[in-house]
């Protein structure tokens, strides 16, 4: 009898063993579930905090420019005298483009819009934006359908002949400096004039650009585009090898296409006569254009050109608030 409650006590505690060592097991398989629950729910919070931040950052990309042209609305005349009809071609950042980002009319933006808004508020005007291609722009005034024809212009000899031109206006770099763009393979290796021998080169037409190719690289075959991101499409597919542009234009699409599009290495000779911007007005029209220049008169004994044109760096995503000191909302930082 003895050896037999022996015999059952040692089954009862080796069943026991047995049922502890299986709670064991169960618990420690389960513990990679948990751990991949738990990395799971880790990453999703991540990706959630990285999109909201994301978010932030768009809308302090923003905030400067948009401070910018509300203030401008604020001073848009209640009763206005008349309606500035503006043409321009929104394919040219940081001086007119599209943002996405908003709608209507609100949706061109750039350093020309809010030049266009400021003219329309002193001359006590409403203010309409007519987009449409470069070219379109220039018939457009030369036709007299439009009052003004702003669009990120320099002065050259033809349209001096054609257009009752103002006086200019400074915004950046933006037309004196005119650079060509490559692929990104090939930065830095078109940096003479002989370098670009045979290669077919890209220039919106009726443009600086175009002037300075056939002056300065005439050995390049000169491909002829309407619209500039057609034109970086051409470049982005091996249609054409490389794009004139003025340098913050440049800036712009090799933001806008990371890893892809570099500057080449060379740079145009600009001749004082084509730096800075003017506006397109028709010759008819010249009372109008002495409004106008005294109003450019006045925009450059103040600050806010610069302000406007680093507010279009950040919005086109070419400079960060960081490079150009501005907080996060839209707030120059003082030091």
């Amino acid at each position: 009898m003895k050896a037999k409650q022996i015999l059952k006590k040692v089954l009862v505690i080796v069943i026991g063993i047995m049922m502890v060592l299986s709670l064991a097991a169960c618990s420690k398989s389960a513990e990679p579930e948990k751990e991949e629950a738990k990395e799971e729910a880790a990453e999703e919070e991540a990706e959630a905090e990285e999109a909201e931040a994301a978010e932030e950052s768009d809308e302090a990309k923003a905030a400067a420019y948009n401070k910018i042209l509300a203030e401008l609305k604020a001073n848009a005349p209640a009763a206005p005298e008349g309606t500035l009809t503006v043409a321009m071609s929104p394919d040219f950042a940081p001086m007119e483009f599209v943002d996405l980002a908003r709608s209507g009319d609100e949706q061109y933006v750039g350093f020309d819009v809010l030049l266009s808004n400021y003219i329309a508020n002193e001359l006590g005007m409403a203010l309409e934006i007519k987009p449409m291609s470069f070219d379109a722009t220039q018939a457009a005034v030369q036709t007299g359908s439009v009052d003004l024809g702003i669009s990120g212009f320099s002065w050259t000899e033809e349209r001096a002949k054609n257009y009752f031109i103002t006086d200019w206006y400074e915004a950046g770099d933006n037309e004196t400096q005119q650079v060509v763009i490559t692929t990104a393979e090939n930065e830095g290796k078109f940096a003479t004039a002989e370098d670009f021998a045979g290669l077919k080169i890209g220039a919106q037409g009726a443009s600086l650009q175009k002037v300075l190719v056939e002056a300065q690289l005439a050995d390049a075959e000169l491909m002829l585009y309407e619209n500039l991101n057609d034109a970086v499409t051409s470049l982005l597919t091996g249609k054409i090898d490389v794009l004139a542009v003025a340098h913050g234009n440049g800036e712009a699409f090799i933001a806008a296409n990371e890893g892809k599009l570099a500057f080449s290495g060379f740079e145009f000779e600009v001749d004082e006569m084509y730096k800075n911007n003017v506006i397109l007005m028709n010759k008819n029209n010249e009372e109008l254009g002495q409004k106008v220049n005294e109003v450019l008169a006045k925009l450059k004994t103040e600050d806010n050109a610069v302000l406007w044109y680093e507010a279009c760096q950040m919005l086109a995503e070419i400079k960060t608030l960081d490079e150009l000191g501005y907080d996060d909302d839209g707030n120059k930082i003082e030091e």
